[in-house]
This record gives structure tokens, sequence and C-alpha cells, in this order.
């Protein structure tokens, strides 16, 4: 009796566990599918590392349904030019995105403005012309940044302020001409710096910037080349290694530029002047002011030709002097020596005048000759 009666209760006791261990499955299903949603298209998905790659697929747009937890994003070797200003919203958990290898010519403002984690950013080989200062203000955690291989002419200022972690940070390959020394200041943590080929104008502008490096390497920071374009006796030259007094007239143009602001305003020269307006019949003639536009001084550095052509003229004319007058000294060693060797044997031969003796032994000589 008690075998027929467990059959029933075994049954139900399975059925209910059964029950339970469905909705155990159905809310470990639920949560699997938030926590690992769908993949891109076309994309390749790492659950584990959570990146997503869509590298090299010739997208002209960002994926749309991009999971929420992805942690690394490779968007380059595409065809992206454009990109609207919610591209990468919600991805908060993003700590590397590759953007390189695009078309891409401007960024909008608040492109990054969700990814508050993110580490490293690569735009490398774009066409990116300019930048807005507020583009980074929101990832203070940005450790590697490249900008390499663009067409950025200037930095606009106050674009590192918000990027106090920014280790490494790549500028080869712009129309970079001149940058600013307060642009890079707040860089405490900037451990290497690419700079190299650009169009470097090392002028006055240059100036503030030289100083910054100069420190930068002082404490150990890493920088490439920075070879000047112009001038033209500076061609080739790393900036690093122009002395500070080439540099000398930018302070006289500085001071020039101080005084003249000193000066009363007057109207705005132009190259076409307008033409005096005629004085009507009657009233007195008033003076008029000059309109004629002062020919500015282009001012130069110290040409290092000349410097060193100068260094080397000096240096043959005292080489040619000091032989000169070791020639001088020797001449005249030998011509005391001469003149004191001969007075000697004039002495030997010719006897002292009113010497006696001398004159005695003379005569014994000529009357044993005869």
């Amino acid at each position: 009796m008690l075998a027929r009666g467990s059959g029933p209760e075994q049954r139900t006791r399975l059925a209910v566990q059964w029950r339970q261990i469905s909705w155990i499955a159905c809310w470990i299903a639920l949560c699997a599918v938030e926590a690992l949603p769908a993949c891109p298209f076309s994309c390749k998905c790492d659950s584990r590392s959570l990146e997503v790659d869509c590298s090299g697929l010739g997208l002209t747009m960002v994926p749309p349904d991009l999971p929420a937890a992805t942690r690394t994003l490779l968007l380059l070797n595409n065809k992206l030019s454009a990109l609207p200003s919610w591209a990468f919203a919600n991805l908060s958990s993003l700590q590397r995105l590759d953007l390189s290898n695009n078309f891409l010519d401007q960024l909008p403002r608040s492109i990054f403005g969700d990814l508050t984690n993110l580490t490293e950013l690569q735009l490398r080989n774009n066409s990116i012309r300019t930048l807005d200062r507020d583009l980074l203000q929101h990832s203070p955690l940005l450790r590697h940044l490249d900008l390499s291989i663009n067409g950025l002419a200037q930095l606009p200022p106050g674009l590192f302020d918000g990027l106090p972690a920014l280790r490494s940070l790549s500028l080869r390959s712009n129309r970079l001409q001149n940058l600013d020394r307060l642009t890079f200041e707040p860089l405490a943590s900037l451990q290497l710096l690419q700079v190299g080929d650009n169009p470097w104008e090392c002028d006055c502008n240059l100036r503030d910037f030289k100083h910054w490096m100069e420190w930068f390497s002082y404490r150990g920071g890493r920088l490439d080349q920075l070879a000047c374009t112009l001038p033209k006796e500076l061609r080739g030259k790393d900036m690093r290694v122009v002395p500070m007094e080439m540099f000398n007239y930018c302070s006289q143009l500085e001071d020039e530029n101080s005084s003249a602001g000193l000066d009363i305003p007057g109207p705005p020269c132009t190259k076409a002047s307008p033409e005096p307006a005629k004085p009507k019949p009657g009233a007195e003639p008033e003076p008029e002011p000059s309109t004629a536009c002062p020919q500015k001084q282009r001012y130069r550095p110290v040409s290092v030709r000349r410097a060193i052509g100068t260094v080397i003229i000096a240096g043959v004319v005292c080489g040619i002097v000091c032989i000169m007058m070791v020639v001088a000294a020797a001449y005249g060693c030998i011509y005391a020596s001469l003149m004191a060797k001969y007075h000697r044997e004039l002495k030997k031969r010719q006897p002292l005048m009113g010497d006696p003796e001398g004159e005695h032994e003379d005569q014994k000589q000529i009357s044993s000759v005869a």
C-alpha cells in the first residue's frame, strides 16, 4: 500500500522541482541576454574581453546596436566620413576606441561626452583639420591619444586642460607651424610627445614652446625631433639645439610692439587707401592724417652660416698672425746666433786694435814668409 501511494506523491514532487528548475533556467537565460546583447551585424564580438571588432568592413556609419557593456571598439579601416554627436551614446564602459584610417574631417563637440572611462583614443590617418577645445573634457582618464597624419594646422587653447592622466600624445605628420606653451602645461603626466614631420617655423611664436620642450626633456620626457622648416638658415635643425641667442630679436620686437600700442590709434592701413575728399570752396583745408602704410620690417634670427663663417675667418686670421710671430721669433734667434758666431770668428782672425803683441806676431809671420 505504501509503495502504491508513493507513486503520485513522487510524481508531484518531481513536477514541482522541474517547474522550479525551469523558472531558474529562464531567469538565468534572461540575465545572460541582458549581460551579453546581440553582436552587431558583420562585427566580431568577444564576450570575455567585451571587445567589438568592426574593422575593415567598409562601414559608412557606426553600428547603432552596439552593446552597452563594450570596453573595446575597433572601427579602423572603414569609410567613416562623418559622425553624429550620438554615435557613442550610452557607452560609458568604453575604454578603448580606434577610429584610425577613415575619412573623418570634423568631430562634433559632444561626440565623446558619454565616454567617461575612455583611456585610449586612436584617430590616426584621417582628414581632421580642426578640433573643438571641449572635445576631450569629459574623458579625464585618457592616457593615450593619437592625432597623427591629419590636417591639423593649430591646436585650440585649453584642448588638454581636462587630461591630467595623458601619458602619450602623437601629433606627427600634420600642418602645425607653431604651438602654444600654455596648451601643454596641464599635461603633468605626459611621458611621450611626437611632433615630427610638421612644417615648423622656428620664429618668435615657437620660442616659448622651446622653453617648455627643454623643461619636458629635463624631467625625463621623450620627444622626437622638431626639425625647423623656416627660416632657411635653420632648415633641418632641431629646435632644441638652436641657441636662445638666435631669438634675441624677439625682445626687441616685443618692445617695439608695446611702444606702438601706446600711440594714438589711427585709421586702419590698407593697401588701396581711398582718395582724400576735395575741400569745399571757401572752406579752410583741414589737416589730413597720414594714410601711408609703414613698411613692415622683416625680422630674422641671426644667420647661423654667417656666424660660422665669421668664426672660421677669425680663426684663420689669428692662426696666420701666430705663425708670423713664430717665424719672426725664429728668424730673430737665427740672426742673433749667426751674428754672434760671425763676431767670434772675427775676433779670432783680427787682433784688437793697439795690441803690440799682435803686431809683433804679424811681423814675424811676414818675415818668415819672406
